[in-house]
């Protein structure tokens, strides 16, 4: 099956690229390099592999993402999992040819793009490191990461307004939580776009590095965090996440729960053990 892929450029122009539903279950990541990293091979990676068309997001690609998501999460010696794409661009949008023709019965009785969410739905730690464009669905799938690291020249927007329609994929409400009303607000309606430090001052990107080292400072950061537990990782991810869906006083007895929990696991007893005893801990998973 052949679908058209559309990309916004800088002068308002669009570039088309075909994309390519895999033939058979034996040709998967058609669109996506998948790989382990770090010292330890407890990272792991998933670079966007769509040049041509700038890692416009087809149905395909996503749904590699969400099996290459699945392997990583199932492996237990990784411990983190960073998403990438090229220098030029993270992702510069959905596939706008794909939605076209597409009517409300369809969307609506298919719950179209629900499939995205499997990103933000994985329990293990995942690092979006975004270089160049990240719009519309870009944007949206780097969000739906626990951290973002910006390139110096990296640009984040929603331009879905552009089109004649509104952000599909959680545009709407993570960039509100992350930056506020105010510019989400302005971003939405209007499709401009923030360049990188813009992003980390608006509270959307945590750092920003050169092009060339962003890459390697976030597998850094997943090898850091893949050093320690991951179950109690995964406890901690579970109520920071929280935070956006909870009152205070709600959040606060989750965390609790939470907190409480991890005094049945081995790795806790470890951790303060190896610290009274001032050594360094083995986390064992357990």
């Amino acid at each position: 099956m052949r679908l058209s892929t559309v990309i916004p450029t800088d002068d308002g122009e669009f570039l088309s690229d075909p994309c390519w539903f895999p033939l058979h279950a034996g040709a998967q990541y058609e669109y996506i390099l998948v790989e382990k990293r770090g010292a330890k091979s407890d990272v792991g990676f998933i670079q966007l592999n769509r040049p041509k068309a700038l890692n416009a997001l087809c149905d395909g690609l996503m749904r590699e993402v969400g099996q290459a998501l699945d392997v990583f999460e199932a492996d237990t010696e990784v411990g983190a999992i960073v998403i990438t794409g090229s220098e030029r661009a993270f992702a510069a949008g959905a596939d706008i040819k794909e939605m076209q023709n597409r009517t409300f019965q369809e969307c609506y009785g298919g719950n179209f793009l629900a499939h995205w969410n499997r990103v933000s739905t994985v329990k293990k730690p995942v690092i979006a490191a975004v270089n160049g464009f990240a719009l519309g669905g870009g944007c949206e799938l780097a969000m739906m990461c626990d951290i973002i690291y910006a390139g110096e020249k990296a640009q984040f927007g929603q331009p879905e307004i552009l089109l004649g329609t509104i952000p599909g994929a959680g545009g709407t409400q993570r960039l509100t939580r992350a930056v506020g009303k105010s510019l989400a607000m302005e971003l939405v309606l209007t499709g401009d776009k923030i360049n990188a430090e813009v992003a980390r001052q608006s509270g959307l990107v945590s750092k920003v590095y050169p092009a060339d080292q962003l890459v390697s400072e976030a597998v850094k950061c997943g090898e850091k965090i893949a050093a320690n537990s991951k179950l109690v990782s995964a406890m901690a991810k579970e109520a920071v996440n929280a935070a956006y869906e909870l009152t205070l006083a709600e959040g606060n007895r989750l965390e609790k729960r939470l907190f409480h929990a991890t005094f049945a696991t081995e790795d806790r007893k470890e951790g303060m053990t190896a610290f009274v005893e001032k050594r360094k801990a083995n986390f064992q998973d357990n």
